[in-house]
């Protein structure tokens, strides 16, 4: 009986406070929070003790001043005469802009050289090695100043410029396109496109189902290509084509007509696209290396082409690899949209660093660029983590 009661007292010994883990977690947290909380308030109040002994205070009514500058891009209505909170605006546009067509231009090359660098084609697959070697072990600035130095600012004057097709031209001014100018009537074909990208949702979810209920495919690709291309054409030949375009015309200093997009602005899509793209292409073909050789070897067994293989069996598993990685890299390029100011495109910093000389408020302005790369880099995390549970596997 004796023996038994010592061993009733042994099996449960008390453990001292710290040396529980989860007290001991808890208590680190705590400890985490009131430091980092004591700094803010330590940072705030020497903030506001330095700014009183100058006579300044943190207002943000100084965006409601004017301007005094012009932005060579805007996409909105703006003059010297706006406030300076649409300054920001259009910068703010200007980086969105370019973060969006580099994403899709990245995405789209970083996909195909991915895929070469797996080729069985010697050439085919030295050559997208070289790329991404090239361009990844070279920093941004020096690929944006090489498309703005380099290749753009050597181009011929206006009067000289390169015919291209569609009537388009390039010169060292930039490249100049023709404009759609559209007529009385043409709001039908908005409708009709908004039109096709709803029948589209529908069409692939149909589609979906009919192949997990009978396994047959349906050409969703190309009945979504039908749908928006000819509803948008039914409805111009509807409405009498009322559609022309501003062709633009050769000048001696610069082309009349059509609409220019500035070498700024092709210096610094084409840089970012270009680097960006070495490093998604490295993520491509990791993520498709990640697939067991077992999947293509059975696709092959039934009898798929390696186009088919690629594109139905292993890519869409590769896809639940690549998509954490490729968020990272959006990130990045949206974020080195920064350096637009090394060749003077309006973006966002450029745009504000033009305001913090001019206004000399240069916490607000750092402020502002914070909160607003934080909101746009949190928005695409959003969103790639949603497309990232939708492309993963489901375990049955």
């Amino acid at each position: 009986m004796a023996s038994e009661q010592v061993l009733r007292s042994d099996d449960a010994p008390r453990v001292p406070l710290i040396y529980n883990p989860v007290v001991r977690g808890i208590a680190f947290q705590v400890f985490a929070f009131v430091a980092l909380f004591a700094l803010v308030v330590w940072v705030v109040n020497n903030t506001q003790q330095n700014l009183a002994r100058i006579g300044r205070t943190i207002s943000f009514d100084f965006l409601n001043e004017r301007a005094g500058f012009d932005i060579g891009q805007s996409l909105i209505s703006y003059s010297a005469d706006s406030a300076y909170s649409a300054a920001l605006v259009v910068g703010l546009i200007n980086t969105l802009l370019i973060a969006a067509v580099g994403i899709v231009t990245a995405t789209v090359i970083g996909f195909i050289v991915g895929i070469g660098r797996l080729s069985r084609n010697w050439l085919i697959r030295s050559l997208c090695t070289v790329y991404v070697e090239v361009f990844r072990n070279t920093p941004p600035l020096l690929v944006i100043f090489f498309w703005y130095l380099g290749v753009l600012a050597i181009l011929p004057q206006p009067r000289d410029a390169y015919h291209l097709p569609f009537s388009a031209l390039l010169s060292n001014r930039g490249l100049t396109i023709p404009v759609p100018v559209w007529g009385e009537g043409s709001w039908l074909v908005g409708v009709a496109f908004v039109v096709a990208i709803a029948m589209c949702f529908f069409v692939s979810n149909r589609a979906k189902a009919r192949q997990m209920a009978t396994g047959q495919r349906f050409p969703v690709f190309w009945t979504c290509v039908g749908l928006l291309v000819g509803l948008p054409l039914i409805a111009l030949a509807a409405m009498g084509f009322p559609l022309s375009f501003d062709v633009p015309v050769q000048g001696a200093f610069q082309a009349r007509g059509g609409m220019m997009i500035g070498p700024e602005f092709l210096a610094l899509y084409l840089s970012l696209s270009i680097y960006t793209a070495a490093f998604i292409a490295e993520i491509v073909r990791a993520g498709i290396k990640g697939v067991g050789r077992g999947q293509s070897e059975a696709a092959h067994a039934l009898g798929l082409r390696p186009g088919t293989t690629t594109r139905l069996i292993i890519i869409p598993q590769a896809m639940r690899i690549i998509v954490p990685p490729l968020t990272s890299q959006y990130l990045n390029l949206t974020k080195n949209s920064s350096l637009a100011i090394a060749v003077g495109y309006p973006d966002l910093v450029s745009v504000g660093g033009t305001i913090l000389n001019k206004s000399g408020n240069s916490i607000q302005i750092v402020a502002i660029w914070m909160v607003v790369y934080l909101t746009i880099s949190l928005a695409m995390s959003l969103f790639m983590n949603w497309f990232n549970a939708r492309v993963a596997l489901v375990e049955r």
